[in-house]
């Protein structure tokens, strides 16, 4: 909270956890275990923990979604493909959020957003079903004008847009992409839609998109694993927070000086 935003979040940062499972998985113990992580950042500020039940279950396993929804103080999002395993999984689990998205197996992380427009009636009943327990939806898209207006015309309330691109791209190209994320939001915004971000994002290029006005929340987890390697689980969480608050409240005081 600031003076600039008295009635709530700044930004919100959710935390994911999958990569702290895949330390866990790669030697097949039970630790570090993502559960005590899930807790632990919340404590440090997180404003909700994100985690992707993938169908090979490379990380994150059913057992740690179950394990951990009864124990969260701020919200479960869960990230699932548009499948009916996975519906039917968080329709059991009744997370606050659901975010659909795109998977396949051989891709290292997810590639790209999914694609509303090419499986529009598979999108939209997935999103009336979570709708149906009480899940707030979100759509994992890329920042096109025409899927986002094919996730509002399915009745999703929320999207994460890709930033995967903006990441691992510099220089003039990465400037473009920028550009696009920011008309996107606002293409969103306009729609009625909450608009999200995430992927790729660590802490030397949050602050660009953590500037725009009308992201709601941004979702990151393998930077900030990577970064409590060396500076403690709890430590790496208060910093991205205070990284992605302080951005958002200076280009928020840039504005209004500017008027």
């Amino acid at each position: 909270m600031s003076f600039l935003y008295p009635s709530g979040p700044v930004i919100d940062l959710g935390i994911n956890i999958d990569h702290v499972a895949t330390l866990r998985n790669a030697r097949g113990t039970t630790y570090p275990d993502p559960i005590r992580a899930a807790l632990l950042a919340e404590q440090a500020g997180a404003d909700c923990i994100t985690l992707h039940l993938r169908e090979d279950r490379r990380h994150i396993k059913d057992a740690d979604v179950i394990a951990l929804a009864p124990q969260l103080i701020t919200r479960m999002n869960l990230e699932a493909a548009v499948t009916k395993e996975m519906l039917d999984f968080a329709c059991m689990i009744k997370p606050a959020d659901v975010c659909l998205v795109p998977e396949k197996r051989t891709e290292v992380t997810t590639e790209g957003g999914l694609d509303v427009v090419g499986h529009f009636n598979d999108v939209q009943a997935a999103v009336k079903q979570l709708q149906a327990e009480g899940i707030r939806v979100s759509l994992f898209i890329d920042a096109d004008e025409q899927q986002i207006a094919a996730a509002a015309e399915a009745g999703a309330p929320v999207i994460e847009l890709h930033t995967g691109r903006y990441a691992d791209t510099e220089g003039a190209e990465q400037a473009a992409e920028l550009e696009r994320i920011k008309a996107g939001t606002l293409f969103g915004v306009q729609r009625g839609l909450k608009v999200n971000a995430g992927h790729g994002l660590h802490y030397t290029n949050v602050q660009a998109i953590a500037a725009i006005p009308d992201i709601a929340e941004l979702n990151i987890g393998h930077a900030v694993v990577a970064h409590a390697v060396f500076v403690g689980w709890e430590n790496a969480v208060r910093e991205m927070k205070a990284i992605m608050t302080s951005t958002r409240v200076a280009a928020t005081a840039a504005r209004f000086s500017a008027k």
